[in-house]
């Protein structure tokens, strides 16, 4: 493998000890940019295969500078590390490699992840598709395609129809999804189902959409 050059935006220094400990088990280089120092990046000359992003404290404006940067770079991969409980509305690119990690992984999950961005491997291979009609489900890279075009979902909402779609024609209560999407700890109540249930179907249109059944009295059931 080749050496490889990850940048990191940070605005806190919560990262920096990992980033540290990562250089002595994979091959690569830090380089370290802040909200008010990122301008200057592209034109320090370096090039980047890696952007590890800390969500924490970034501005929506500073993120879509950062976004349009990696564009703009022949789509550099990213790595959104994320705190968990905003991981319910994150919503990771449609376009280009990209991952997504919690604040509080340790060594062994992060280097996993950059070592699969930065040094890919074979294709995503048949058994992490779920295809039913025109919907295209990656489970290898958490990305949803209807008729080939990708398609916006946050995490949860992700998360929710690639469960339904991964057990078809079963009915599913909804306090049953929210333990097995949400989690045991999730203390909202099972209206939210509902809520994301309707967000997901107006996302991937009304042919995909037939294919999430509401059973009344019930829940919810993907059929094929």
């Amino acid at each position: 493998m080749h050496h490889k050059n990850i940048l990191l935006i940070s605005a806190t220094a919560r990262l920096h000890e990992r980033m540290r400990e990562l250089t002595r088990v994979i091959d690569v280089s830090v380089a370290l940019a802040t909200e008010a120092t990122f301008s200057q990046v592209p034109i320090s000359g370096r090039t980047f295969d890696l952007v590890i992003i800390d969500e924490k404290g970034l501005s929506s404006e500073f993120a879509t500078a950062v976004d349009a940067f990696c564009t703009q770079n022949s789509s550099i991969p990213r790595l959104f590390v994320c705190d968990l409980e905003a991981l319910v509305s994150f919503t990771p690119p449609s376009q280009g490699h990209n991952d997504f990690i919690v604040a509080t992984a340790g060594l062994p999950e992060l280097s996993l992840r950059c070592s699969l961005l930065l040094w890919p491997g074979a294709e995503s291979t048949s058994r992490d598709l779920v295809i039913v009609d025109n919907i295209k489900i990656n489970l290898a890279t958490y990305q949803v395609y209807i008729d080939d075009a990708p398609v916006d979902l946050t995490y949860m909402e992700y998360l929710l129809l690639s469960f339904l779609a991964s057990h078809p024609s079963r009915a599913y209560s909804r306090e049953v999804l929210l333990q097995r999407v949400w989690g045991f700890e999730y203390c909202g109540g099972t209206r939210t189902v509902d809520v994301h249930v309707r967000r997901v179907r107006s996302k991937i249109g009304p042919q995909a959409a037939a294919h999430i059944e509401t059973v009344r009295g019930v829940g919810y059931l993907f059929r094929v």
